[in-house]
């Protein structure tokens, strides 16, 4: 404990001399921050699918430095320090956990769950997809309004009903597209998306895991094509789709 507290204590005292002694520390802002956190989590987030993590604790460090960063700044205003950060998460952390720190009993993490969203409305949320950020990127917003709502007991009973659902929203979709009204294509494309965000929390599948995977192997095999098409001589704008699937099955065929 006493080498965590003082690796801690140090990282405090570089951001102390940051603060005080480099102009660009010292002309940031939360604000002017604020997008460098968010593109750090991404880097983070890229880590962790990647599976490297001497990358994710590169990351993770960034993060802190972040987190104290923004502790530092507000310190200086006396709005709040770092200190006061990590009493207040703690305090939260055994407020949420009676299982752990007081006589609540759980059968599984999905009580905990449920116990932890009845105490944030006990705290004054009027609603339990109060804490889903605005800002979230729209996939990754659906799983957790999702997962908000399933805590509350709104949840379909069987993945059957959230197939059937899946299929009348592309039905429905199928509609709007050969009525061509642009607004109402969009909102039933959206509906069968949510749909599916809804069949993918059934079948234990992350939707942005498996969106980023089909990423992936969309830009290896078309990057592949490139390759090949150049190899051939050939640019890919002057060849047919059946000349392009060529070299695309190859790629396939190699496990790319």
């Amino acid at each position: 404990m006493d080498s965590k507290l003082e690796a801690f204590g140090r990282l405090l005292k570089i951001m102390d001399e940051l603060r005080e002694q480099c102009p660009w520390d010292k002309a940031q802002t939360m604000e002017s921050l604020r997008h460098l956190t968010i593109e750090e989590v991404y880097e983070l987030a890229d880590a962790i699918l990647a599976g490297d993590h001497e990358e994710v604790k590169k990351e993770l460090g960034d993060i802190l430095l972040h987190i104290v960063f923004y502790s530092r700044i507000g310190s200086e205003t006396k709005l709040f320090d770092i200190e006061s950060v990590i009493n207040q998460v703690c305090d939260k952390l055994i407020h949420r956990h009676p299982h752990i720190y007081g006589e609540v009993k759980v059968g599984n993490a999905e009580e905990v769950a449920k116990n932890w969203e009845q105490l944030k409305l006990k705290e004054g949320k009027k609603s339990v997809l109060e804490g889903v950020p605005q800002s979230l990127p729209s996939l990754i917003k659906s799983m957790r309004i999702q997962d908000k709502a399933r805590s509350a007991g709104f949840d379909w009973e069987q993945q059957e009903q959230v197939l059937d659902k899946v299929e009348e929203e592309l039905r429905e979709l199928r509609a709007e597209i050969r009525s061509g009204q642009t607004d109402r294509i969009k909102a039933e494309f959206g509906d069968l998306m949510f749909s599916m965000v809804n069949l993918s929390r059934f079948l234990d599948v992350n939707p942005d895991e498996a969106l980023e995977r089909t990423n992936g192997k969309f830009i290896a095999r078309f990057q592949y094509l490139e390759n090949a098409a150049k190899e051939a001589g050939k640019n890919l704008r002057d060849m047919s789709l059946e000349e392009m699937d060529v070299f695309w099955n190859e790629a396939k065929a190699k496990g790319l």
